[in-house]
C-alpha cells in the first residue's frame, strides 16, 4: 500500500530529516543495470513483514531539502564488501587490548565469500595492522600488534583511511564500509569533524560503530561534538548503525548480513536543488519496508 501525498508530507514534517531504521530482514533480489548518470546513493532496504515481493523504485520516495526527487533506478548490489576495521589504540580508551582483538575477530568469522577486511589501529596516527584479507587465521595473527599508547586522533585517522585505503578502490568498488571501534573521542586532529563527515558522505562510505564507553563521561568538547555525538553523527550521517562493543558478535553478524543481503544502489538526477549547496537527504518507503541511507549530500565545491 503506497503512502498518499498527504501522508508523505505529514511524515516529512513529523520526522524532519531523520532516517527510517529497522533490523535487516530477508528479501528477494532486484535485478537490473544501474544507470550511472546522476547521483548514486547506497541504500539499505528490507521488508518488515512476511511479504516476498521485490522492493522497487515505485516503493520509494526521495527528497532533497524537502523537494521530491525522481528516482531513475533502484537495484540490488550483489558485489562483495570491502570493510575497514578502525580500532582506537589510544592509551586511555576504556577497553583492553584483548577486548579490541575479540571485537575485531568477530568480523573475520562473519564475512561472506568475496568480502575482505582491512585492519587499522590508530592513536596519534593510523597504523596498518592487516591489509585486505579474508583469512581469519592471518587476521588473528596480525592483531598481536595491537597496543595502547598516545592520544586519539580520530578525525585525521578517518581522513587518511578514506584517502589512502578506500579511494584507490573507487569507482569500481561501491560497497565500502568502515567499522569504527571507538568512543568517538578526538584529541588533537588538524581536520575538523564537519569536513571529515562531509568527505565520508561525498564518497558514499558507510560508517558502522562498535561504541566503547565514553572515557570523558560526556564532557563538552570545544569546537567539536561530544565523543558520543561523534559516533552517532558518523553513523546516522552515512547510513550506518551503532552497537555497544559488548555486542560485537551480534553486530558483526548484523553488519555482514546487511551488506550482503540488503544493500542497494539508488540513482537519481537532482532537480530544483543546487549542487553547490549542502542538501539534506530524506528517503522513505511504502508501509512494510524499512530504508536507510546517508542524511546529506555535501556541496560540490573544493
Amino acid at each position: 500500500m503506497k503512502f498518499s501525498a498527504g501522508k508523505i508530507c505529514w511524515l516529512f514534517l513529523v520526522f524532519g530529516l531523520s532516517l527510517t531504521c529497522a533490523n535487516a530482514q530477508s528479501r528477494r533480489s532486484v535485478t537490473g543495470t544501474l544507470d550511472t548518470d546522476g547521483t548514486i546513493l547506497n541504500v539499505v532496504a528490507s521488508r518488515t513483514t512476511d511479504a516476498k515481493d521485490p522492493i522497487k523504485t515505485e516503493n520509494l520516495f526521495l527528497y532533497e531539502n524537502g523537494i521530491e526527487q525522481k528516482i531513475k533506478n533502484f537495484s540490488f548490489d550483489p558485489s562483495p564488501a570491502k570493510i575497514v576495521m578502525m580500532v582506537d589504540n589510544s592509551q586511555t580508551v576504556r577497553a583492553d587490548v584483548e577486548a579490541l582483538k575479540r571485537a575485531t575477530m568477530e568480523f573475520a568469522y562473519e564475512i561472506f565469500d568475496g568480502d575482505q577486511l582491512f585492519v587499522v589501529g590508530y592513536d596519534e596516527k593510523p597504523e596498518i595492522i592487516q591489509e585486505w584479507s579474508d583469512d581469519a587465521k592471518k587476521i588473528e595473527t596480525s592483531l598481536a600488534t595491537f597496543r595502547k599508547k598516545g592520544n586519539s586522533y580520530l578525525f585525521d585517522s578517518l581522513n587518511a583511511t578514506v584517502s589512502e585505503i578506500l579511494l584507490p578502490l573507487m569507482p569500481g568498488t561501491r560497497k565500502t564500509a568502515i567499522v569504527l571501534i571507538s568512543d568517538g573521542l578526538d584529541r588533537g586532529s588538524k581536520l575538523p569533524f564537519e569536513k571529515v563527515l562531509a568527505n565520508l558522505q561525498n564518497q558514499n562510505i558507510t560508517v558502522y560503530a562498535l561504541q566503547i564507553p565514553d572515557r570523558t563521561g560526556g564532557a563538552f568538547r570545544r569546537n567539536q561534538p561530544k565523543a558520543g555525538d561523534v559516533i552517532t553523527q558518523l553513523a546516522e550521517g552515512t547510513g550506518g548503525k551503532v552497537f555497544p562493543i559488548e555486542e560485537a558478535q551480534t553486530a558483526a553478524k548484523f553488519i555482514c548480513d546487511e551488506l550482503k543481503k540488503n544493500r542497494y544502489l539508488l540513482n537519481y538526477l537532482p532537480t530544483n536543488t543546487s549542487s553547490y549547496d549542502a542538501r539534506r537527504v530524506f528517503l522513505i518507503a511504502d508501509e512494510g519496508i524499512a530504508v536507510r541511507t546517508k542524511n546529506a549530500q555535501p556541496p560540490n565545491v573544493k
